[in-house]
């Protein structure tokens, strides 16, 4: 599981969206940029479907999950 800890562009709050992690400032869980990649959107129309994310925010998470999987076990 990645560890988000590390990353400025997301955070965690237990009353919000139950706790799941969410982009910084929003209430658009992190797993909704994933789900949509994964359906064959692009990453303009994610940020055309949530107009509160910024495009930095999708940048840095991508990178981390990058950095993520090429880490070592």
């Amino acid at each position: 599981m990645t560890n988000w800890t590390k990353c400025q562009a997301v955070e965690r709050t237990l009353g919000k969206i139950s706790g799941a992690w969410a982009f910084t400032g929003t209430r658009v869980p992190v797993y909704s940029l994933f789900e949509n990649l994964e359906s064959g959107a692009t990453v303009k129309e994610f940020l055309e479907w949530y107009p509160e994310v910024e495009e930095w925010q999708v940048e840095a998470v991508l990178k981390h999950e990058v950095e993520y999987l090429k880490a070592p076990a």
